[in-house]
């Protein structure tokens, strides 16, 4: 049944479970990560290659897709799906995000906000009826509701004002008509104030969506800040909905982020720290730049069965890499996602084995950021 969501088990000694969240193009297996495909597609990667990397879901962003193309471009095209070649689950942010980081210019009003364009400087308005409307005519499966993304640091004076608007777009965007088969996710703000993300979450909850992001993290706050706003909001989301973090994190943050009972996840770093060379590992990152890895005919990572690692060196991909051949950027990216991509395969098992707590520690003792980055290159 489109929009079920089937909580199978629970970890014993955290927060974590394992589930599964029916859209109506597939099933996705949670908890989960989804590879981050801004504009239509995930960068450096064909559908084809995602699908070999077993990636279930994937992302994509109302506010460049409004830009360009012009979502009348995708519908008559036949929606998002059929536009860009990719026959599973996605679901698209709402651009509330991006109209506050990337636009020029901006005016904020209780119907939306108008704003320049960071592309051409074209004037153009999104609020929560047109933010739906969008998502409606790309065809995602999953709608994001339009929200503001307060600042980090900010006053509570601005948070608070900031989550009663937020609130105010969620209930206008459930109002809003959509497709059948799509599922709209409210999305809780508060910044660092545990009573705000209490409220923000309790009044999401008594509007009615289909699953809940906590918005407003990983803005420029230290790691442990982040994961206090989760442990704030998390309690008083309902139990059997999906749980969604936005904009989060490394393999190490996810992983805290699912003993709190958080069920997705995307981050851009995986592939955007690839086309710059950093390779992730279950021990951490490193850069492919570094001299040592000059004669390396070892794989990325030891053990790794991504495509990359199976046939390529890590002397080959500095070469690549270093003389800038588009073919490095694509194996670094496919390996990076697989290692996100893994890491949440084996979380997955882990909890079904009720064994997660143990596999959280063993992952997160053995996970060192930045090793081998202080070489010369």
């Amino acid at each position: 049944m489109i929009g079920a969501f089937e909580i199978l088990a629970r970890d014993t000694t955290t927060s974590a479970r394992l589930g599964r969240l029916h859209t109506a193009h597939g099933v996705v297996e949670t908890p989960i990560f989804m590879p981050v495909g801004t504009q239509a597609t995930v960068k450096c990667m064909a559908p084809h290659e995602l699908r070999e990397l077993k990636a279930q879901i994937i992302l994509a962003n109302t506010y460049h897709l409004v830009i360009r193309p012009g979502t009348e471009v995708i519908a008559k095209a036949g929606g998002l799906h059929k536009f860009m070649g990719w026959d599973g689950p996605i679901l698209t942010d709402s651009g509330g995000y991006q109209v506050f980081s990337l636009a020029k210019l901006r005016k904020i009003s209780k119907e939306g906000v108008e704003f320049q364009s960071h592309v051409d400087g074209a004037t153009l308005f999104l609020g929560p009826r047109e933010s739906v409307a969008a998502q409606v005519a790309l065809g995602s499966d999953v709608v994001m509701a339009f929200d503001e993304c307060p600042h980090w640091p900010c006053d509570r004076e601005y948070a608070c004002s900031s989550l009663e608007l937020t609130l105010q777009w969620a209930a206008r965007c459930r109002e809003q008509k959509m497709s059948d088969g799509q599922l709209l996710f409210g999305i809780v703000q508060g910044s660092v104030y545990p009573d705000l993300r209490e409220h923000g979450a309790r009044e999401l909850a008594a509007i009615g969506f289909d699953g809940y992001a906590i918005g407003g993290v990983s803005v420029g706050e230290p790691p442990a800040e982040m994961v206090r706003q989760v442990e704030m909001a998390a309690p008083f989301l309902p139990q059997d909905r999906p749980r969604y973090l936005m904009g989060v994190g490394t393999p190490p943050q996810i992983l805290e982020m699912i003993a709190r009972g958080v069920d997705m996840f995307d981050c851009v770093l995986p592939t955007r720290v690839a086309r710059n060379g950093t390779i992730f590992t279950a021990r951490g990152t490193y850069s492919i730049k570094n001299a040592q890895y000059r004669e390396d005919f070892g794989p990325l990572e030891e053990g790794c069965e991504c495509y990359a690692c199976r046939h390529f060196t890590r002397a080959y991909i500095r070469h690549l890499c270093r003389t800038n051949e588009i073919l490095g950027l694509r194996l670094m990216t496919w390996h990076n996602l697989h290692l996100y991509l893994s890491t949440l395969r084996r979380a997955r098992e882990a909890i079904a084995a009720g064994a997660f707590e143990e596999f959280r520690r063993e992952f997160t003792a053995e996970y060192t950021e930045g090793i081998g980055v202080d070489e010369s290159i």
